[in-house]
């Protein structure tokens, strides 16, 4: 074990943050720690790395332990390039190297003894110098900064002229380069595009230390950790395996605890019945039994309700309107900024219906399209042509619609006013801003929940495309999760660029890559894109990029190589749609469905009534549908019988006060008897019904 984090509490004022969070990570252990935004990650990290103090609880290191830190924001100041700030993590490397240099210098003109110790020295040194790969530690600075996206003209640029996100990725560098026993990453993908994503994922399942990462990207979770760590409601639970292992059994957990709680629920009303009942006995005996449940029932250790799952809120999109079925047709489409082209003679349609995700490295002009297509900039050349009956709904990076002097309620209302109080408070609650949250000004909000807010507005537009610009940054696992089921479900045509391969995925009917200035085209998701895009890009490019020399590329910016590519953008064969044939559709199986889908839970062959499985589990049922019915019947018999005796009771009662009985010995005699073989056979029955009753 390398680290251990035993009953950490945290609050701020009165609020708790952290309530008795306990885990552990073993040495090379990869762990997510997850949860909604405001959760408290970030706050448990910087109470593991000590800058924060813990209210209660105590974090454990072992013995000697190194220890790396990415927090989500970077302010590095430093004056050297890219290239330099990088290499100073290999500061006593370089040292070695020019004491190194230094005897060898010294060697040459010693001798005897003098030569001796110097090359004694001089062997340790360079033993140590292999030992910790100095001879490649500035290829590995380069390749280590290539594979976070920064292209070898960029490395001479100084840090401090950078933007947050490329400060980001400079402090990531140095990180992964220190090579500590445990790193500690807080949303290292934020500003990372694909390619530099699935480098990174390499790079940490390679890794020979521990990682704790805090992160978003779903996908990236399920190829990296093998342990995930969930705050929730101030508590931690440790579920073993990646994301969607987490995922599945955290359904599980909740359905489980559900469950019981609802059991609970149904025995707790019970015993109040039986109570009720025995009291109305009105017997010592029955008050007796009665009183004793009651003790039982206040010892009853009460299990609290889950708490319901905001992902399971169902937001439904409809459009007011169906349009044609051509919604976009985009011919001879080209941009470029300062003398320098993005792209030239991009072509491709999207149809009614389809979720279209164009994806593709920064810098290669994926918002620039979406721009054009709103009109937000003019296009250098070309056509773009909406269809019939085509209303836009458009979501930007930017948040551009927002009025900042507005709270969120007004801003909803305003733009719908036909809205009551009580249907905008539901739109937002689906989007996670309940209570008083809905009267924060806009000016107020973090980003993401700005983008939350923007996707609120847009989900009521009743348009019928939708074109969202990375609809998922900031946005926690939950609000995601809204977000996709609400695409999915959604019955008009989406056009999007997003970086999150696991949205892609469960969202994206089609993909549109943009490569070398020109699109290629995927019928299929996510997983489907990786398999062919080898295949599609050998077909068009004659490689493919994966196998192409690395120097020098940028985005989708090729550097030294760009003449290797160039002319591309009007290579192969035009798709049905205009783009770029890559369009191997997914196979189809014999009813139709995508091949490789799986069948929907509980339709497995062992479970269907015609198996021997199924038979066994269809007659037990029977058997305790007849058991339950005998006893409803005992019972009622049971309690048929009590009130007869009850009855007879107290007309026994009534004619024991009757002054022609009382004066009449034999019949008094004959009458307590009677009243005494009620009692005992009433005290009987109340015993055979307090059974059956459970």
């Amino acid at each position: 074990m390398i680290l251990s984090c035993s009953n950490i509490t945290k609050s701020f004022g009165t609020d708790t943050v952290l309530s008795r969070v306990s885990f552990h990570i073993n040495e090379r252990e990869k762990a997510a720690v997850v949860g909604i935004n405001g959760a408290g990650k970030s706050t448990l990290f910087k109470i593991i790395m000590g800058e924060l103090s813990a209210d209660e609880g105590e974090v454990t290191w072992a013995k000697g332990t190194s220890v790396g830190y990415l927090s989500q924001h970077q302010d590095l100041t430093s004056h050297n390039t890219i290239y330099e700030e990088v290499l100073s993590v290999k500061a006593d490397v370089l040292r070695m190297e020019e004491r190194i240099r230094g005897l060898e210098l010294e060697m040459k003109n010693a001798q005897g003894e003098a030569l001796e110790r110097l090359l004694s020295s001089y062997t340790s040194l360079n033993h140590e110098f292999e030992r910790q790969n100095g001879y490649a530690c500035r290829s590995e600075v380069v390749g280590v900064l290539k594979g976070l996206g920064f292209a070898e003209e960029e490395f001479d640029k100084q840090v401090t002229a950078l933007s947050g996100g490329q400060k980001t990725r400079v402090a990531l560098g140095k990180l992964l380069l220190s090579s500590p026993d445990i790193i500690l990453l807080d949303e290292p993908t934020n500003h990372l595009d694909m390619t530099s994503i699935a480098w990174l994922e390499t790079f940490l399942l390679n890794y020979s230390g521990a990682v704790v990462v805090i992160a978003h990207d779903r996908y990236f979770l399920d190829r990296i950790v093998t342990k995930v760590v969930e705050l929730y409601d101030t508590h931690a639970q440790t579920y073993e395996g990646n994301y969607s292992d987490y995922a599945v059994k955290k359904a599980a957990l909740r359905e489980a605890q559900l469950h019981h709680y609802l059991n609970q629920q149904k025995e707790i009303r019970h015993q109040e019945e039986v109570i009720a009942k025995l009291r109305s006995f009105n017997r010592e005996k029955s008050i007796r039994r009665a009183e004793s449940r009651e003790k039982l029932l206040d010892k009853m250790e009460r299990i609290e309700k889950p708490v319901e799952l905001n992902a399971e809120m169902n937001i439904r999109l409809e459009p007011r309107t169906v349009s044609g079925n051509d919604v976009l047709t985009v011919r001879g489409l080209a941009k470029g900024f300062g003398g320098s082209p993005l792209f030239t003679d991009l072509n491709f349609e999207i149809k009614r219906g389809e979720r279209v995700a164009v994806i593709g490295n920064n810098g290669a002009g994926k918002t620039t399209i979406l721009k054009l297509i709103n009109g937000v900039l003019p296009a250098d050349a070309g056509e773009i042509r909406p269809g019939a009956k085509v209303r836009i709904g458009y979501y930007d990076q930017e948040h551009q619609v927002l009025h900042p002097e507005k709270t969120i309620f007004e801003e909803i209302q305003d733009t719908y006013p036909g809205m009551d109080n009580t249907a905008v408070r539901n739109v937002l609650a689906a989007f996670l801003f309940t209570g008083d949250d809905v009267f924060k000004r806009i000016s107020e909000l973090s980003g993401g929940e700005r983008g939350r807010v923007s996707l609120a507005k847009l989900m009521l537009s009743e348009a019928n495309f939708l074109i969202l610009d990375e609809p998922t940054n900031h946005l926690d696992i939950t609000s995601k999760e809204i977000l996709e089921n609400a695409l999915i479900s959604y019955t008009g045509t989406v056009l999007y660029v997003s970086h999150d391969r696991y949205f892609i995925n469960r969202t994206a009917t089609r993909i549109l890559d943009l490569e070398c200035g020109t699109l290629l085209n995927y019928i299929g998701n996510y997983d489907y894109y990786l398999e062919k895009k080898p295949e599609v890009e050998r077909k068009y490019f004659g490689f493919a990029l994966a196998d192409a020399p690395a120097a020098g590329r940028s985005g989708d910016r090729l550097g030294n190589h760009r003449q290797l590519y160039s002319g591309l953008s009007t290579a192969g064969t035009a798709a049905p749609d205009g783009s770029r044939e890559g369009s191997i559709r997914m196979p189809k199986t014999s009813d139709g469905a995508d091949a490789g889908t799986t069948a929907a839970p509980g339709t497995a062959a062992g479970s269907r009534p015609g198996t021997e499985t199924g038979r066994q589990d269809w007659l037990q049922q029977k058997e305790e549908q007849a058991r339950e019915r005998k006893r409803q019947n005992d019972l009622k018999k049971v309690e048929a019988e009590i009130e007869l005796l009850e009855t007879r009771d107290a007309e026994l009662d009534a004619l024991l006060s009757d002054e022609e009985i009382y004066s009449n010995p034999q019949r008094l005699i004959e009458l307590n008897k009677e009243k005494t073989e009620i009692a005992g056979r009433l005290e009987a029955l109340m015993e055979q019904w307090e059974a059956l009753s459970g």
